[in-house]
């Protein structure tokens, strides 16, 4: 046997046995040569099947408040920073939501994600989500998570007491390529957040966004850093250039790329949910099913923030296509 075949089913029967692997030997997975990637991606998919079985996570997001966020997130074309010509909206009344969470549960999502694009909420706004949690919470009945921005400790309780599972606040990209990302707020600042969720006793969903225009070293201390933080969801987006924002002229990342994020997280978090995310359907030619065989085990579907996306139906028989459940 090569060797490089043999150290990565090495490392594969060290993570089913509970073994951390070491930052140096994840380094070498990440970054094997192109010849090998499909073993990478084969132990990456034994590990997935070994804790998860063949379910694959379907959430749906709800983008309760839209456009002129007041952060300068290059990528973003909700910023308001930047004329994308995207129309905005302010929170909805709470109907409006909890008909679109029972449309997600009809349909088959498992979760569903309450969206905001600001900074952090004011104390109105937060009273509004809790009323709209609530609402989804009586009427519907389906697994709640939150991305609001920055959160101080007593929001962070009070979403916890309202039974939302889990919160969603990705650190977007590596503490090296941050700056050049974002200047109105730190990578630190992200951080923070995630341990005050975390602190209240809430599940943690974090990741972030490749292509960026980021090296490959720093997608590797993306998802170092991301493991660190042991979160129960990853979120990996792949970026869609939107015109006007600074990086509409992006390039996209090579498949072989995007591959080694999923499959060399997957040795990094065996047991956490490993989510395909914005730019699934534009980014990859068979949206999604050699990511969910390659260590990725849930989807977001149902459209993105301010892009529409595939039908869950559709998603669910892409699903069924690889033997995998819905």
């Amino acid at each position: 046997m090569h060797q490089k075949r043999e150290m990565i089913l090495n490392c594969r029967n060290d993570v089913i046995n509970g073994k951390k692997i070491l930052e140096p030997i994840i380094s070498e997975l990440f970054n094997i040569n192109n010849e090998f990637l499909l073993d990478l991606s084969d132990a990456a998919n034994h590990i997935t099947r070994h804790f998860h079985g063949s379910k694959v996570d379907i959430e749906e997001l709800a983008n309760i408040k839209k456009n002129f966020c007041s952060e300068d997130c290059t990528f973003c074309s909700q910023s308001a920073f930047f004329n994308t010509k995207i129309t905005g909206y302010e929170l909805p009344p709470p109907e409006e939501i909890v008909e679109q969470a029972l449309n997600a549960k009809n349909d088959g999502a498992g979760s569903f994600c309450l969206v905001a694009a600001w900074r952090e909420p004011s104390t109105l706004d937060f009273e509004k989500v809790c009323t709209i949690i609530e609402e989804v919470n009586k009427k519907v009945g389906i697994s709640i998570e939150c991305s609001l921005g920055f959160l101080t400790n007593r929001q962070a309780k009070t979403l916890k007491k309202l039974q939302v599972k889990r919160y969603n606040h990705n650190l977007e990209t590596s503490r090296s390529k941050f700056p050049e990302i974002c200047s109105t707020h730190t990578y630190e600042d992200r951080v923070k957040t995630l341990k005050i969720a975390r602190n209240a006793g809430l599940e943690l969903c974090t990741g972030g966004i490749i292509g960026l225009g980021e090296t490959r070293k720093q997608r590797e201390e993306l998802i170092l850093e991301i493991s660190e933080l042991e979160p129960e969801e990853v979120t990996v987006n792949m970026l869609v250039p939107m015109p006007g924002t600074p990086l509409e002229l992006q390039t996209q990342l090579d498949i072989t790329e995007i591959l080694r994020v999923f499959s060399t997280l997957r040795f990094l978090l065996p047991k956490s949910i490993i989510k395909i995310s914005g730019g699934r359907e534009v980014n990859l030619k068979d949206d999604g099913q050699k990511l969910l065989l390659s260590g990725a085990n849930g989807i977001i579907s149902a459209g993105y923030l301010t892009m529409d996306g595939n039908a869950i139906k559709k998603d669910t028989e892409m699903i069924n296509e690889i033997n995998l459940e819905a």
